[in-house]
């Protein structure tokens, strides 16, 4: 874990994004010092979890996750078209997808130990969490962090998506969705430490994967919550999400950038889907 030191920062963002997400305005607020993980949590790390204490996933209780279209194969595509989400075509129902079995059945997380776990719903993260003797992190801390020192900047390393043609992250390139061209490496979630880490020595903290968050997602809610340690609301129906995955792209989705927001279901669960774990 990295120790952040805390202070006062300014969150959110007036530039740019989505205003049904409130990622505005930007306001200053600070947070106490503490602990987070280096990288997000890895499979190996969650196999650990599952191994001494028989928990199971939601998506394993359920029976299926949501996986990308574009990593089923294409025979196997075709008997599963009507299980397709309405309006979002490129997430598709898959029975027996679940956090060893990434793109389903037939697949498995061999050689993928270095990788963060996905297909962990919220409430899965919070029950690692506590065998780990961890938390969540609030939206604030993780955003502070995810700066990494730098103030009100688009990305964890400055402006620029891709200085001097350089790719820090793994997210989409080319036509989304029907094809990703993989400039930066990946077509896929990859190696937790696949990118340089940010000013405090955090992995992955833009793109790859999704990352949770504890509090409840609100569009508004913090134009009036304390400037202190804030925390979301009391109650929702959603839990904010942070940090992109590589299934982000420009021309719908730049939730990449550090002040960008998002929310799912607590127990959702997808191949995008990660988290990390902070500690006081």
């Amino acid at each position: 874990m990295i120790h952040i030191p805390g202070g006062p920062f300014l969150m959110g963002t007036d530039q740019v994004g989505f205003p049904a997400d409130g990622e505005g305005p930007v306001r200053e607020v600070s947070v106490d010092g503490f602990f987070m993980d280096a990288e997000p949590v890895r499979n190996w790390h969650f196999e650990e979890f599952v191994a001494a204490t028989g928990y199971r996933t939601e998506a394993e209780r359920f029976g299926w996750s949501f996986v990308f279209r574009g990593h089923i194969p294409p025979e196997r595509f075709a008997e599963l078209v009507d299980q397709t989400v309405p309006g979002l075509g490129w997430w598709c129902k898959v029975n027996g997808a679940d956090w060893r079995h990434p793109e389903g059945p037939d697949s498995s997380i061999g050689g993928r130990d270095g990788y963060p776990v996905v297909h962990v719903s919220w409430n899965d993260a919070l029950a690692w969490c506590a065998w780990a003797k961890k938390r969540l992190p609030t939206e604030a801390e993780w955003e502070y962090a995810a700066r990494g020192g730098l103030e009100q900047k688009l990305y964890p390393w400055g402006d620029e998506l891709t200085p001097d043609g350089r790719h820090l992250c793994n997210i989409w390139q080319g036509e989304f969705p029907d094809h990703d061209t993989g400039e930066d490496g990946f077509t896929a979630p990859g190696p937790a430490i696949a990118f340089p880490p940010n000013g405090y020595g955090l992995y992955g903290v833009a793109g790859n994967t999704w990352e949770w968050c504890a509090d409840w997602f609100d569009p508004a809610w913090h134009v009036t919550a304390s400037p202190f340690n804030p925390v979301g609301p009391p109650h929702g129906t959603g839990k904010v999400m942070k940090g992109g995955s590589y299934l982000c792209h420009h021309s719908y989705c730049n939730r990449y950038r550090v002040a960008a927001r998002t929310a799912n279901t607590p127990d959702s669960s997808t191949t995008n889907i990660g988290f990390r774990s902070v500690s006081d």
